[in-house]
């Protein structure tokens, strides 16, 4: 028997053919989506406790802090903001987010200490 038959009889541990546009909830947490509301829409997150809930929560938190920490930065780069007042807007709209996402995390270290 030569290795082409036996590779024909295995079967193949390849994950199953997904479709178009979706994506995973480890997918999600790592592209830093923290919202609960987002999160249950996977069916994946039921079956979870509510420790590893939040476990990925405050993963999928740091995950966008650090995105718009990262974002931040690249603006900061631009030389001369005086000439470039739309990149200075820009950069105010991140830090609110910023703010934002802090204010989420709170509520959330709240919401889940309650579950706990």
């Amino acid at each position: 028997m030569d290795e082409n038959e036996i590779n024909e009889r295995s079967p193949k541990s390849s994950p199953p053919p997904r479709q178009k546009g979706t994506i995973t909830l480890h997918e999600a947490i790592d592209f830093g989506e923290y919202q609960p509301e987002y999160l249950e829409t996977f069916a994946e997150w039921h079956t979870l406790s509510p420790h590893i809930q939040w476990q990925l929560i405050r993963k999928a938190l740091d995950i966008r802090h650090r995105q718009l920490i990262t974002q931040y930065a690249e603006l900061c780069n631009a030389l001369d903001l005086s000439q470039k007042p739309h990149v200075q807007a820009a950069m105010d709209k991140v830090q609110d987010r910023i703010k934002e996402l802090n204010k989420d995390r709170e509520w959330l270290y709240v919401e889940y200490s309650n579950k706990i």
